[in-house]
């Protein structure tokens, strides 16, 4: 025995519910990551998230050159970009910087499936002011993701401004009581906004994946 698990994709996965697997590279060695992508034949197309700066440096030069690795994200795509067609139908709305590596994973997510989407950033309710001047153009978006630490008032707040499909990320951003998105988390489950969808601390690609289904039903509805 190799001692290394067997690896086996899901190529079919796209057929079943309409998006592609994606790897999720936070506990995967650069060796494991490189023999995913060998295993990936051209024109095969590959999303691989929570890729880190030290992960990517240490693939080797080939398989680099084969993907194209956003830091900020912590995301690599394999294969030809999808071209994004018609105008943006989901907004991602953050607190602060801060979540900046949540919302991008989010976008990144949603662009790799051919959907644009919308930032609109720094319009936490600190300074409420900034929300409320966003509140008409954020709920002309049939899906709004929505994401926030500390608190995470964010989500519930626009639950009660607009009539969008919310889905809240809690992210782990925050001091001690914040518990690393622990707080955000909970109250987000316990919003007082009715309908709030929410997904697990920091996950902005399950968010975009969650909006990206939404989406597909609205336009066979209109089909």
């Amino acid at each position: 025995m190799s001692g290394h698990p067997e690896i086996i994709l899901d190529e079919d996965r796209r057929a079943r519910v309409g998006v592609e697997e994606a790897i999720f590279c936070a506990q995967k060695t650069a060796a494991q990551v490189s023999k995913i992508v060998e295993m990936s034949v051209s024109p095969m197309r590959r999303l691989f998230t929570r890729v880190s700066r030290e992960t990517f440096e240490a693939l080797p030069a080939d398989i680099q050159d084969r993907l194209r690795f956003d830091e900020v994200s912590r995301t690599a795509v394999l294969g030809e970009e999808q071209a994004v067609t018609g105008p943006p139908r989901a907004a991602i709305v953050s607190a602060g910087s801060s979540d900046a590596p949540v919302v991008a994973e989010a976008a990144q997510t949603l662009r790799y499936h051919g959907r644009d989407c919308t930032i609109l950033s720094d319009v936490g309710v600190a300074g409420l002011w900034r929300l409320l001047e966003r509140v008409e153009e954020i709920g002309k978006y049939p899906v709004v993701i929505a994401v926030a630490g500390m608190d995470a008032a964010l989500p519930t707040v626009l639950g009660g401004l607009v009539p969008s499909c919310i889905i809240g990320v809690p992210t782990s951003t925050g001091y001690g009581a914040a518990r690393n998105g622990e707080t955000a988390l909970a109250a987000m489950l316990s919003s007082c906004a009715p309908g709030l969808t929410v997904t697990n601390i920091d996950n902005g690609y399950g968010a975009a994946i969650a909006a990206l289904r939404i989406l597909r039903a609205l336009d066979a509805a209109q089909a």
